[in-house]
């Protein structure tokens, strides 16, 4: 990830570049766009890599584990503690934390961890649907409308609720003969330190939730380094956790690349000129269609660049697409590193296959409910 991180920082600068060459005006217009999200996604990582320290997630897997009774169930406790925490925290920070925590609880109990390791990336980039902050590209694509955290939601919880239980059924579906009865004592019991973890991701929700997205970064930020200076100060983390947390060179290079892509929609007009002409289900596929060519970060910048008259079901393709192709989000790349640490056998292969039979599914009920309710 270290290297992957650099290669993407290599291809996002010289597309800042040579955006600045040719349009500087539309660039810096791109680059306003676009920094909200990378701002708070790196508020979030810090704040994510001090709730961990803490315990929080481990405690959570705990209690997944402990109230299960076959491997179904716990499938089940760990779709919701996914979707909670990819909503609450971003998609990046429980991909991270929780992809270990589960594929453990699995293999405390005796069950196969391979339905819980791609069940923790497939419903993350679902349930990222619910706030701004759960993924990057809803602040970038909602940037021009201003909307508080609430009336984000309040608009996308059907789809949220329809995506995340489409994704959890399809995922139990498909690996419903490997899901058998849980053995094992289930995992150590773990208490979490309630302290400067818990009350920073607190402040973090009520920001996402209440304020506006340029707003909401800034306060995301300062919690999380206020979290992570107060854990620095108290020998309890090093410098070197929190370079490794933020993953800085990969977050640079992708905003490079929105940001030369955010310029190019400002110069070229086929991107507008189809999503004018495109409803919603049409504008979903697009969107999932350009998360698997450009990544979903850069892909949102450039269909974003101008005013989308179907945000929203853009929304539902670029969060829901990257579940094509392991390239398609930065949660992906983030959760093939973290499976790999752990001693599994993640496969692009097999992600794929899964994704091909996740993806149309997960779509149609997510469009079909912000049809119905929007």
């Amino acid at each position: 990830m270290r290297r992957l991180g650099w290669v993407v920082l290599g291809a996002g600068l010289p597309a800042v570049g040579v955006a600045l060459a040719l349009a500087s005006t539309r660039t810096g217009a791109a680059a306003a766009q676009d920094w909200p999200p990378f701002v708070l996604v790196s508020g979030l990582l810090l704040l994510g890599m001090v709730a961990g320290r803490d315990g929080l997630f481990a405690a959570g897997g705990f209690w997944v584990a402990r109230l299960a009774r076959s491997g179904l169930s716990l499938l089940a406790a760990s779709a919701v503690l996914v979707a909670v925490v990819a909503a609450v925290l971003n998609l990046d920070t429980a991909v991270v934390f929780l992809t270990p925590v589960l594929i453990a609880a699995a293999r405390r109990r005796q069950v196969d961890e391979e339905p819980f390791m791609y069940l923790t990336i497939f419903l993350a980039n679902g349930a990222s649907l619910l706030l701004p902050g759960s993924n990057l590209t809803n602040l970038i694509v909602i940037e021009d409308r201003h909307l508080s955290g609430a009336g984000f939601a309040v608009t996308m919880l059907p789809a949220w609720i329809a995506s995340c239980v489409a994704i959890s059924v399809t995922v139990a579906v498909v690996f419903r003969h490997r899901l058998g009865a849980a053995a094992g004592g289930g995992p150590p019991v773990t208490r979490p330190r309630l302290g400067v973890g818990l009350a920073g991701v607190g402040v973090a929700v009520a920001a996402m939730v209440a304020l506006p997205a340029g707003s909401a970064a800034w306060v995301v930020l300062a919690a999380g380094l206020l979290a992570a200076g107060w854990r620095l100060a108290g020998h309890r983390l090093t410098l070197d956790a929190v370079r490794r947390s933020v993953r800085f060179p990969l977050l640079a290079g992708l905003f490079g690349l929105a940001v030369g892509l955010g310029a190019l929609g400002r110069v070229w007009s086929g991107p507008h000129r189809l999503l004018a002409h495109a409803g919603s289900w049409e504008t979903a596929g697009v969107g999932a269609l350009a998360a698997v060519v450009f990544n979903n970060l850069p892909a949102a910048s450039l269909l974003a660049s101008r005013p989308v008259p179907n945000p929203y079901a853009l929304l539902v393709g670029l969060n829901l697409g990257p579940n094509l192709v392991l390239t398609g989000g930065l949660a992906a790349l983030l959760w093939w590193q973290v499976s790999g640490s752990t001693g599994a056998h993640p496969s692009v292969s097999r992600f794929t296959r899964l994704g091909v039979v996740v993806v149309p599914v997960s779509m149609a009920v997510a469009v079909g409910a912000l049809v119905l309710f929007h």
